[in-house]
């Protein structure tokens, strides 16, 4: 196991916040004054259990609104429960529990009185295989906005959901055919869409290029960049190319003797990937191990 490194070099900011940009909010893209940071969501000391192991131990990280944070590390290390965390998806595991405070827009979700439902339809989820729904693409994309009793023009809400998935082209002669016929970068394109529909604040993104061809994972790329213009997005990815070009922050995760996963570095991607303060992220960005 690889134990806890010092930095390279000391550096007085090493511990302060990932990101800090300025920002306005969701939908409005004139930006405000320079130098006002604005933080969407925040872990603070959040540590992860399943039963007596401690999976995730003491993480603090910032996200900045309107930005793609990518976190990275190696299998193991924790990244995907820490996305699971987020939502409280992994609320609905037995033997799982978690201690620190996870905040949206200063709200703390991990709060007893928080309903985990209505955390999900604000942070929305898009997983590592695509999952379309056995119903067709108009009802794959208009399930959500269903049960959350959407009153508006579904047809109109769907068509504009497909439009900002990159996928409306692709299917708007099919939107009675089954989800399941789309090929597999249609289907992930087609679960964003069905993610956005229900207009969450912020999209996790697991892994969602590892099952596609180089093609398709270039779609979601760019669809990922379109999109950060009205959501924050936090990506888990391997494919340290995937985050380099991608993201505009990242954490860099690994695993302590205890087998607990922590930060090691966050910053600026290009400084993650070009500059790195501590020697642990040089050798992982570097593919020295990983």
């Amino acid at each position: 196991m690889i134990s806890e490194a010092p930095p390279r070099e000391p550096a007085a900011d090493s511990t302060g916040p990932a990101v800090r940009i300025a920002t306005t909010p969701r939908g409005d893209h004139n930006p405000p004054a320079e130098g006002t940071p604005e933080y969407v969501v925040e872990l603070e000391g959040v540590s992860c259990y399943y039963g007596s192991f401690r999976a995730v131990r003491e993480v603090d990280i910032t996200v900045a609104r309107q930005e793609i944070t990518a976190l990275i590390g190696p299998s193991g290390c924790g990244k995907s429960t820490l996305l699971r965390t987020i939502n409280r998806m992994n609320d609905l595991i037995p033997s799982y529990r978690s201690e620190g405070r996870i905040l949206l827009d200063g709200q703390d979700l991990s709060a007893k009185s928080v309903d985990p439902v209505a955390v999900r339809r604000r942070v929305g989820m898009v997983f590592q295989k695509p999952n379309p729904f056995p119903k067709s693409v108009y009802d794959n994309v208009a399930f959500g906005p269903r049960i959350n009793g959407y009153k508006g023009n579904m047809n109109e809400l769907v068509e504009r959901s497909l439009r900002r998935a990159a996928l409306w082209d692709d299917v708007k002669d099919k939107l009675k055919q089954s989800g399941m016929a789309l090929s597999g970068g249609q289907q992930q394109r087609l679960c964003i869409a069905r993610t956005i529909a229900i207009d969450p604040e912020v999209i996790l993104m697991d892994e969602p290029c590892s099952a596609l061809d180089p093609r398709s994972t270039l779609q979601i790329e760019e669809l990922m960049a379109e999109l950060k213009r009205d959501y924050t997005i936090i990506i888990v990815t391997h494919n340290m190319q995937q985050a380099a070009r991608a993201s505009d922050a990242t954490v860099f995760l690994t695993m302590g003797d205890d087998r607990a996963g922590f930060v090691v570095e966050r910053g600026r991607t290009i400084d993650i990937f070009t500059n790195p303060k501590n020697r642990l992220t040089e050798d992982y960005v570097s593919g020295r191990f990983g």
